[in-house]
């Protein structure tokens, strides 16, 4: 394949960088997908809107850095290139240039290279789902098998890379009519939930989700008891079709369902929220940082245009216009709508313990209240609407960060601080292709791991949920027992702990950078460049501390944040390692002997 070495092409505006980093942050593919995975996090779930608004006003902190140094330095490469111009032109740090932009640059790629496989994986289980929905004897749609989510992802990934090496062009317009979609169809979605919570009052008649038929009814089910592993278990009674039989009052007609609002059940699992107040609320001061290390992945994407400042048009002036007006659409306004709206429909009709026993809970509610909305049967055919849109979020979030990643991979080549063939663009489409599509691969492998046990831990599957799956190779091998799945790791949370540990030590240099880059500038604004940077680097750690401290003080999970401490602990001991063998191979020095190639 022609490759060349010659610059990239300025093609783009303040409205093409703007939706480049919308489409990261994209509302309409993370509620339907990261749900589950907060819902999944232990007794944290009752404050999930509260860790949402804690991650985003550190990403607001995080964001004002990125816009601020992208006024003094555009160019590619995001943080990357930021930390060397930032030390390089600071009066007596500038040894430190080299050393300081390979630690960015090295500790980015556990967000950049881990991320885009989180979304790869949740592709897998998000067509799963809708497989199964319109395909119940083939798939399972909360359970999905693992060889047929597997596949999904690895066609997903290869399509996705094949868009991105066509050009940054190309992927702007994609994620513009992505975004006009994804953001209407949401909206409405969230809409409906609140006006399905406000119109069903305690008591009232309402309708209740039966997860093994997929489907919501207005009536309570019949149920018998029978003996699960030894233990007498009430069962729902069952047609011939799977449909749950109505339980009948002594006049033989079906009794309706009421539904409550209940917060924990007799086990003391969490429910639902008894009120607008609940929702936002913070019910625990751990809880809301635990719920913080996980909302994370929904907000980051934000500094990816940051990355294309050499594709920029007029970098200085749309950059910072396009960070922080990426991150104030998407998550000021349509996540903290979108969320509050998800959970205050929580009931005792569908409960929290629904969601997190469920490959999709936004599906589900999807589900019910078209039910409620257009009538029985057909809020299916709402859900696959609305599920069109957000396939189209995923491609384009999961786009937009293959290009930021395989830049900054792409900016580390040129400078040989990573093999130095991820430094050449492709001949005709001035594109990275080497680092896209080894990006591609990765994002492959990530996935298979985060499939594997997806519903381990909190989210695995009962006995008899276990047993009613589809037989065959594509829908039910890899799922065992509850006992022994419960008792695995979640894989899938713990591929999106890695990846956020990677964005917060990347979201941390990053404001750690803004205040070197500043010191004594003549620009210099206590404000935003010294109170928010600090701000930012305390959020940061603060989360990050919750890694380590929480699965020692029981709250959230315990295996998940351990696995993803452990990941970020091999790659830096790997970083270091290539550091110093790349440094010994190419005669380069660990500190910057001139302070040569600064730029003002």
């Amino acid at each position: 394949m022609a490759e060349t070495s010659q610059e990239m092409k300025p093609s783009l505006g303040l409205t093409g960088l703007t939706m480049n980093a919308m489409a990261l942050i994209a509302p309409g593919a993370f509620l339907w997908l990261t749900f589950y995975i907060q819902a999944t996090t232990g007794t944290t779930a009752p404050a999930m809107w509260i860790g949402i608004f804690i991650a985003l006003l550190l990403c607001l902190a995080t964001a004002v850095s990125y816009a601020e140094l992208a006024k003094l330095y555009p160019g590619p490469g995001s943080s990357y290139y930021f930390a060397e111009q930032s030390f390089l032109n600071h009066e007596k740090a500038w040894k430190y240039a080299r050393l300081s932009k390979f630690i960015v640059g090295w500790g980015s790629h556990l967000y950049y290279w881990i991320y885009p496989g989180v979304m790869v994986a949740v592709t897998g289980l998000f067509v799963g789902y809708i497989v199964g929905t319109i395909w119940p004897t083939f798939q399972n749609a909360s359970d999905p098998g693992l060889p047929f989510t597997v596949l999904v992802a690895i066609l997903f990934s290869l399509g996705v890379a094949y868009i991105a090496q066509r050009g940054v062009s190309g992927s702007t317009a994609v994620n513009i009519g992505i975004n006009i979609i994804q953001i209407s169809a949401l909206l409405v979605f969230s809409a409906m939930l609140l006006a399905y919570r406000v119109n069903h009052k305690p008591g009232s008649e309402a309708w209740q989700w039966d997860a093994a038929s997929g489907e919501a009814y207005t009536y309570e089910f019949a149920t018998t008891t029978s003996m699960v592993n030894g233990q007498p278990t009430d069962t729902i009674v069952r047609d011939s079709s799977g449909i749950p039989k109505p339980k009948l009052d002594s006049a033989g007609k079906a009794v309706a369902y009421h539904v409550g609002y209940p917060e924990k059940d007799a086990s003391n699992n969490f429910l639902s929220h008894g009120s607008a107040k609940s929702v936002i609320g913070m019910h625990n001061f751990a809880w809301m940082f635990i719920q913080a290390t996980v909302a994370i992945l929904i907000l980051v994407g934000f500094e990816s245009c940051t990355a294309l400042g050499a594709e920029a048009k007029r970098p200085q002036r749309d950059i910072p216009i396009a960070v922080i007006t990426s991150l104030l659409v998407q998550g000021a306004f349509c996540y903290l709508f979108e969320y509050f709206c998800a959970n205050y429909f929580l009931s005792s009709g569908y409960s929290m313990q629904n969601a997190a026993t469920s490959s999709a809970p936004i599906g589900d509610m999807m589900v019910m209240v078209g039910d409620a909305l257009f009538g029985s049967g057909h809020g299916k055919i709402f859900m696959l609407v609305e599920a069109f849109t957000v396939f189209l979020a995923l491609i384009g979030t999961t786009l937009s960060c293959i290009n930021t990643g395989a830049r900054v991979t792409y900016a580390m080549g040129k400078d040989n601080e990573v093999p130095e063939h991820f430094g050449l663009l492709h001949a005709k489409k001035l594109t990275p292709h080497r680092a896209i599509w080894t990006l591609a691969l990765i994002s492959i492998v990530v996935a298979i791991v985060g499939l594997s046990v997806w519903a381990g831990d909190a989210g695995a599957p009962t006995d008899s949920a276990i047993q009613a799956l589809p037989h065959g190779f594509w829908s039910s091998f890899g799922y065992s027992t509850h006992e022994k799945m419960a008792a695995l790791p979640n894989t899938l949370l713990a591929v999106t702990l890695s990846s956020n540990f990677g964005t917060f030590l990347l979201y941390g240099l990053s404001c750690v950078i803004c205040m070197v880059g500043y010191h004594k500038h003549p620009n210099f604004k206590v404000m935003r460049h010294f109170v928010i940077p600090l701000f930012g680097i305390i959020a940061n750690l603060a989360c990050m501390a919750f890694y380590v401290v929480g699965p020692f003080m029981g709250y959230g999970t315990k295996m998940e944040p351990l696995i993803a401490l452990g990941v970020a602990l091999v790659w830096a001991i790997y970083g270091g390692i290539y550091f110093v063998r790349a440094s010994k191979a190419t005669g380069r020095t660990t500190l910057v002997q001139t302070q040569a190639g600064a730029s003002a």
